[in-house]
């Protein structure tokens, strides 16, 4: 069971870039349940993702002898839903239709800058990537998915704030 959790159900062995791989699959799966009307599913995946990867990690690190293996990706599953909830919370309260979810900035901006932030590493993302075992492997991708949800959140405003208005 810890394996299927920490590969997320396999996901984990697609290559190239596994993390990217599921980073994207968790984008899907958020957009489709945003737009079944699960809007709640994508923050309480996050809690849920969190809580099993923390369980699941240190499980299959032990079997694998592995530090932090490509095919470990529920990190990314985590963080990636930790970004989407950013942008899906505050459309979900007021009341924004579901198609707006399926808009490109509300999806892309948190995936693409949560890979950015995965892959770049800055400041505490870094500090918690050099943390040993299981506690490194969530706790990095955990930082960037905040990192990325705050800066989207930030880019929106500013699009919302400054570009639409001088669109319009």
């Amino acid at each position: 069971m810890s394996t299927l959790i920490a590969t997320f159900f396999g996901a984990g062995h697609l290559k190239p870039a596994s993390g990217t791989w599921a980073s994207a699959i968790t984008v899907a799966l958020a957009v489709a349940a945003y737009q079944a009307g699960w809007a709640l599913a994508v923050p309480v995946g996050f809690v849920l993702a969190t809580i099993l990867g923390f369980w699941a990690v240190p499980r299959y690190l032990r079997a694998t002898g592995g530090e932090d293996p490509s095919e470990v990706v529920i990190d990314e599953v985590a963080g990636q839903l930790l970004a989407l909830s950013f942008t899906v919370i505050p459309l979900w309260r007021h009341g924004v239709p579901d198609i707006l979810f399926g808009a490109w900035p509300a999806w892309v901006a948190p995936f693409l800058l949560f890979r950015l932030f995965d892959i770049w590493k800055p400041w505490l993302v870094g500090r918690a990537d050099r943390m040993e075992g299981a506690k490194g492997v969530m706790l990095d991708d955990l930082w960037a998915g905040l990192f990325a949800g705050v800066v989207s959140m930030g880019f929106a405003g500013v699009y919302h704030g400054v570009v639409e208005p001088w669109l319009g």
